[in-house]
């Protein structure tokens, strides 16, 4: 009888099972392939690999502004593809000794519900039953497609087949804007690829702060990639050579199209319809203080959830605040306030608590206050200018949201996600130093303005 089974190695899945052990709990985690989930193996490290070959490479091309002649440089995109995969590999070895050392016994297979406990059936047909007291899902997410762009694997592809192309392709269409679609077009723009991205909503990033959605665009448009916002596309022509994607009487011919308009939750056929736990539309229903489903004794973490954000840390607190509960019958609720946003594109976007816009629909009376990085010495020494920072802030009262484009916006926005998480006021914040020259003193000018006593 195992105190808990985790069904889903991902990243809500493996740190319920690796933060297991600060209670002494016995614990089997079900995987059916090797564990580290979308994130580890086919989302969020491969991909920002390639950002980094795609990174270097830019930066290798205008090196001569800097006054360091290396010639023009070329892409070995098989080098990069298995730098990727070693990366990958590596980190999945680290986390399968963690969890070894931690006693979580990991059982390969699919589990699904089934009688109070988890049936397990392996490759080879074996079936096998689990005890449990209490059960994790943590089944994660996989890409939607949209009608006229079924996936082929070859010609139409989510970012799962892209993130493994054995060549850089010629000519791409990309479909959806969010961050996986920019973050593609930005791989495939900086390293020669004819990108074209469509999104149907008004901006890249959709909900982003408009600012920073235009910085971004600005950007990206330097890198040769062609943006049509709110603009939607007719089913594709795929051919054996091409693929024609025709949009608003007009039309493009490209080699490969990648769709990234969103993430479907993998819930079918884990036996729900055998217990109290509520679904809607595939996601399920949680306590948010507990992460307990309908059906006592069973909790949801991670891309599963209905309401939460799909970003692996949000599924780390998630599988923390499952485990605490079921080990003590405390509640460790998941401050979804203060959870960090990061685009990795080039500059990255990053954001944290509510926008300018979401911030007036809730009814606050906002103060918005930014300030660019064409004045910041650090950002011009690197020739990275076109970002900003900006800061929204209730009236005579906190610090609600913040958003950062720039180098290094991924780091910069947990300095920010203190202030809203405790709920900081703009002059509070504003009383800690930042050192000089450094990109970070965007925020502290920014700050220094939200407190009324701007310095620069």
């Amino acid at each position: 009888m195992y105190d808990v089974v985790i069904i889903g190695g991902g990243p809500g899945g493996y740190a319920a099972a690796l933060y297991a052990h600060n209670f002494g709990l016995k614990v089997a985690l079900v995987e059916k392939e090797r564990v580290g989930g979308t994130c580890l193996l086919r989302g969020c490290i491969p991909a920002k690999s390639w950002l980094k070959t795609a990174e270097v490479f830019a930066h290798a091309k205008k090196a001569s502004e800097f006054g360091v002649h290396v010639g023009e440089p070329t892409l070995d995109w098989e080098a990069a593809l298995n730098r990727k995969n070693v990366i990958v590999d590596g980190l999945v070895r680290g986390l399968s000794g963690l969890l070894k050392s931690r006693q979580v016994d990991v059982i390969e297979g699919y589990g699904r519900l089934a009688g109070g406990g988890v049936e397990v059936a392996a490759k080879d047909g074996a079936v096998r039953r689990l005890e449990a007291k209490n059960v994790v899902l943590a089944t994660g997410s996989k890409p939607r497609s949209i009608p006229g762009y079924d996936f082929d694997g070859t010609r139409i592809v989510s970012s799962r087949e892209a993130l493994d192309w054995s060549e850089r392709p010629n000519r791409v269409a990309i479909i959806g804007a969010g961050a996986i679609g920019s973050e593609f077009a930005l791989i495939l723009g900086s390293t020669g690829s004819e990108v074209h991205l469509f999104e149907m909503l008004d901006q890249v990033i959709p909900g982003a702060e408009p600012e920073a959605a235009k910085a971004l665009a600005r950007e990206m448009k330097k890198k040769g990639v062609k943006i049509r916002t709110g603009v939607g596309v007719g089913p594709a022509e795929v051919g054996d050579e091409r693929v024609v994607v025709p949009f608003e009487g007009d039309y493009v011919e490209v080699d490969k199209v990648l769709v990234a308009v969103g993430r479907a939750p993998v819930t079918d056929d884990l036996g729900l319809e055998t217990t109290r736990v509520e679904v809607d539309r595939g996601f399920i229903e949680v306590d948010p203080n507990t992460m307990m489903t309908a059906e006592p004794n069973i909790y949801a973490v991670g891309d599963i959830v209905a309401g939460t954000p799909q970003l692996a840390h949000a599924g780390f607190a998630e599988g923390i605040a499952a485990i605490t509960h079921i080990a003590t019958g405390e509640i460790a609720p998941v401050d979804y306030r203060a959870i960090p946003l990061v685009v990795y594109t080039d500059p990255e976007l990053a954001s944290v608590g509510l926008t300018e816009a979401a911030a007036r629909e809730a009814g606050y009376d906002v103060e918005v206050h930014d300030h660019g990085m064409r004045g910041v010495g650090r950002a011009i020494i690197q020739g990275e200018v076109g970002g900003l920072v900006k800061v929204v802030s209730e009236k005579d009262g906190p610090i609600l949201g913040a958003t950062v484009i720039g180098p290094s916006a991924g780091e910069l926005i947990h300095e920010l996600m203190y202030a809203v998480a405790w709920e900081a006021l703009p002059a509070e914040a504003a009383a800690f130093i930042h050192a000089h020259p450094t990109i970070s003193e965007a925020i502290g000018e920014t700050l220094l303005s939200a407190a009324g006593r701007s310095l620069h």
